[in-house]
């Protein structure tokens, strides 16, 4: 069952007339013969909404008892079970009382779309998702009740019910809006000019970018040429505390304001332990950022600002939104924060937002068990401490008055204590070696030798050197412990990713091989196979510059099975990675089997196909062609009967009749053969520059009486056009054909030709009954007609061949409908030097025939 479309009627305020303007188009379209129901309206008692709902039928509502009081809601099973083609559905953002069968309306909706019914609704733009930060510092007023921007993006229309504050405040003071009672305060705080003039301009705003959106689809489908703009990329850094919702927001308005803008929301998990973030708010972050239309990214990385910046030039980003730190100011001793580190290494192609939130400034807590897995430095410093820092010391005690034996001690301890915090184990052990001797050495009677006169000093000593040595043991413990503790945690939520991947169903190979390259910083992951132990390794899938060709060349191989590995390159990984890896080996394996099993299952669709055409075929060609052949079998039959003698009229009718029969019987044969050609992609158009003026007049030869039957306006000034001569000509007989059997007697059809851009339109219209919506696809599929159409006017193979012509070429053909009513078949061709690359020949499968089990308009 196809899904049902979804239309919503956009305001910017209550008021502006979005319930008015639904149930006017319900009105409409019950006076065109739609099956349109009123599944949940609410006219709020105001008198011309209230009028509008006569004449229109309305599904009982369900009622529901909460804390004592009775609500109605829309009755979800109701209006499945009457199944009407349209259903209204007002309020989009509402809340269902407890009890309801979803908790929002829009999952409602969601339902009866599912079902294949299509859906009217309404929706103010303070209650987008995105908008509602922007909203509540508009109007003081925290909307609790939102739809996601993805529910309303998917909308098949979007039409904003537009009205000036003015208006709306007019509208308001004489009470068409509320009661009178409320008027004064409404006009007071809510509908102030200045909050409706800004929530007017989100809302222009956001229906502006929906129509780029559509115009961009529109110029693509068409060819018009090829568009060139700046994409926005926003990555927003999470730290997976409470402020990420804020962060997520703002960047998603961001990206709303540039064409084609992305969020990609990404949390850096730190292998030091140092971040604590709850999994129950990232998971709640995600899914925000999901329901914007954003992707949420989860990346292991030692430096978190160096981490960040390389996700952000790896996916070629060209903003970063972060948020203030939430540290105190005695906090910034530690360094100067993540935010200031990136903007200073931003470099000048990345924009860096510092978002300020409720969170900044309250503090994060002081770093706890830093031994992780130690870079470079800290094993420097840990070794300065260890070694150079005891001979420091003692040049200092030296030179000062004398503390005594024991504070000494405590002092060198002191020192062995931090060379374990900075370099582990071994600096520790250096340091109680070192300070053990500069105190025999130095501060242990006889000093200058390492003779110790009085053994109550050779037992400190001792005590000294055990001390550092379990202190530097147990310190290094927590901190390879501390270590394990957060690189388990890491990998617990990249598995949980990877498995919620897998409940998603998502079966995008390349997907997976790059959230396997940026999670391990990896420059290429390939999946590779091989049917056997001698055959040579192929590529299935790969991201990144230069893949491995082989488990052998990639710098870290994880096998799955015998026959399959994942091979990555850029870096050699530890023991302790591999077995995520070996986790997203698997994952890889079955999103490769799963794309199999659905090519598998599309061409097994197309065989069906394959099958139910030539099921048609047959069916075509037992009716379709042997009625003109019984009707040239009977006059040839006739005229040969000594019988009867005929006069010559009648022998000329007979004859015609024979002509007529064997017209029909060579127009459909040769659609069929077309039809052959195309599906079996042997089709090469020969493009050549010429003048429509000179190929469409000749396309009228078969139309009998085209003088009174097509009206031409094809201008001489029109440019070449690069196309196949025969083809079009071929395109334009059977498209004005078509026109002519379904036009009125008295309305001539038109066939008119212009210039846009890099391109030429023909359209061919007719005053016929017209195609709805829905079939506008159906009619190209190959052996259908449209509606009640005899048999015997052909096997339904005209419009097909005809769009497979044009597409060969290069062009497209399409049907709009006739303002005043009607169909309008638009042939789109390319004028000759638009620099467009020509085709050499059509695919099979050009004439769509997908669509092809519905019932068509055309011969």
């Amino acid at each position: 069952m196809a899904r049902g479309k979804l239309r919503i009627y956009l305001g910017a305020a209550p008021g502006v007339g979005k319930t008015y303007a639904m149930l006017s188009e319900a009105h409409r379209r019950i006076e065109r013969g739609t099956d349109c129901v009123v599944a949940f309206v609410e006219h709020h008692k105001r008198q011309r909404t209230e009028v509008m709902l006569h004449g229109l039928e309305e599904i009982p509502r369900r009622e529901l008892e909460y804390r004592d009081t009775v609500f109605t809601e829309m009755d979800v099973d109701a209006v499945l079970a009457r199944h009407p083609q349209v259903a209204l559905v007002d309020e989009l953002a509402h809340t269902n009382v407890p009890g309801s069968r979803n908790t929002k309306r829009w999952q409602d909706v969601e339902e009866l779309l599912a079902a294949g019914i299509d859906v009217i609704s309404t929706v103010n733009i303070q209650h987008l998702e995105s908008l509602g930060d922007v909203v509540e510092s508009i109007t003081g007023v925290r909307q609790r009740e939102t739809v996601p921007d993805e529910v309303v993006r998917r909308a098949d229309q979007i039409e904003l019910v537009d009205m000036s504050p003015q208006a709306l405040r007019r509208r308001m003071a004489h009470g068409n809006i509320y009661k009178p009672d409320k008027v004064d305060a409404a006009l007071s705080n809510y509908f102030r000019p200045g909050n409706l003039t800004a929530l007017r301009e989100l809302a222009l705003l956001w229906v502006a970018d929906r129509v780029d959106e559509y115009l961009t689809e529109y110029r693509s489908e068409h060819r018009v040429s090829k568009i060139w703009g700046s994409r926005e990329r926003i990555v927003v850094g999470l730290t997976g505390g409470p402020e990420g919702r804020t962060l997520i927001r703002r960047a998603a308005r961001l990206a709303e304001k540039g064409a084609g803008g992305e969020v990609l929301a990404v949390y850096i998990a730190r292998s030091d332990g140092l971040t604590s973030a709850s999994p129950k708010e990232l998971a709640v972050q995600r899914t925000l950022v999901e329901d914007l239309g954003g992707t949420f990214h989860h990346v292991v990385g030692e430096d978190i600002p160096v981490a960040l910046l390389d996700f952000a030039r790896g996916v070629n980003a060209t903003q970063i939104v972060l948020g203030v730190s939430r540290r105190k100011s005695w906090q910034y001793v530690f360094g100067p924060g993540v935010g200031a580190t990136v903007a200073r290494d931003s470099g000048p192609d990345l924009d860096v937002h510092l978002i300020t939130h409720d969170e900044a400034g309250k503090g994060r807590g002081l770093p706890v068990a830093r031994g992780a897995r130690l870079g470079r430095a800290r094993i420097i410093w840990g070794w300065l401490a260890g070694v150079v820092g005891p001979v420091l010391l003692t040049l200092l005690l030296t030179v000062g008055p004398d503390a005594g034996l024991a504070n000494d001690m405590l002092l060198f301890l002191t020192l062995t204590v931090a060379a374990a915090l900075l370099g582990g184990l071994y600096p520790a052990l250096a340091s109680a070696v070192v300070g053990s001797l500069l105190l025999n050495w130095f501060f242990t009677p006889p000093v200058h030798t390492l003779t110790i006169a009085d053994p109550k000093n050779i037992v400190a000593i001792a005590i000294f050197v055990g001390v550092a040595v379990s202190v530097a043991s147990v310190v290094d413990l927590a901190a390879r412990r501390t270590h394990q503790a957060a690189r388990l945690r890491a990998e617990s939520e990249i598995l949980s990713f990877l498995a919620g991947s897998v409940l998603r169903g998502e079966a995008s190979l390349e997907a997976l091989l790059e959230r396997v390259r940026e999670t391990f910083g990896m420059e290429s992951a390939a999946l590779l196979e091989r049917t056997s132990e001698v055959d040579p390794w192929t590529c299935a899938g790969s991201v990144g510059p230069r893949p491995a060709q082989c488990p052998e060349d990639a710098d870290v191989d994880m096998p799955v099975g015998d026959h399959m590995a994942l091979a990555l390159h850029g870096r050699v990984l530890p023991a302790s990675d591999r077995r995520v890896l070996a986790a997203f080996a698997a994952q890889a394996a079955v999103v490769l089997d799963r794309q199999r099993l659905q090519q598998e299952a599309d061409q097994a669709k197309e065989l069906a196909e394959g099958n139910r055409s030539r099921t048609a075929l047959l069916a075509a060609v037992s009716h379709d062609l042997r009625t003109p052949l019984a009707g040239i079998k009977a006059s040839v039959t006739s005229l040969r009967s000594d019988d009867v003698e005929w006069s010559e009229e009648d022998q000329a009718e007979l004859l015609a009749a024979i002509e007529e029969g064997a017209d029909r019987l060579d127009h459909l044969v040769g659609n069929l053969l077309d039809m052959s050609r195309l599906q079996t992609g042997t089709v090469t158009p020969l493009i050549r520059e010429i003048d429509l003026d000179e190929v469409v007049p000749m396309a009228m030869g078969g139309i009998p009486d085209p003088e009174s039957a097509v009206v031409l306006d094809v201008p001489e000034s029109l440019p070449m056009v690069a196309t196949d001569k025969g083809l079009l000509e071929r395109v334009v007989a059977n498209v004005v054909e078509n026109a002519v059997k379904y036009s009125p007697a008295d309305e001539p059809v038109l066939v008119s030709a212009s210039a846009l851009a890099d391109r030429v339109e023909v359209r061919v219209v007719d005053r016929g009954p017209g195609v709805p919506d829905e079939a506008k696809d159906r009619i190209f599929a190959p052996f259908q007609r449209y509606g009640d159409a005899p048999r015997g006017n052909g096997v339904g193979l005209g419009l097909a061949v005809a769009r497979g012509f044009a597409e060969a070429m290069g062009g497209t053909l399409t049907a709009e409908d006739t303002p005043g009513g009607g169909l309008t078949m638009v042939l789109t061709l390319r004028a000759a030097g638009s620099g467009t690359e020509l085709p050499q020949s059509v695919p099979a499968g050009t004439t769509r025939p997908e669509h092809s089990a519905q019932t068509e308009r055309q011969a």
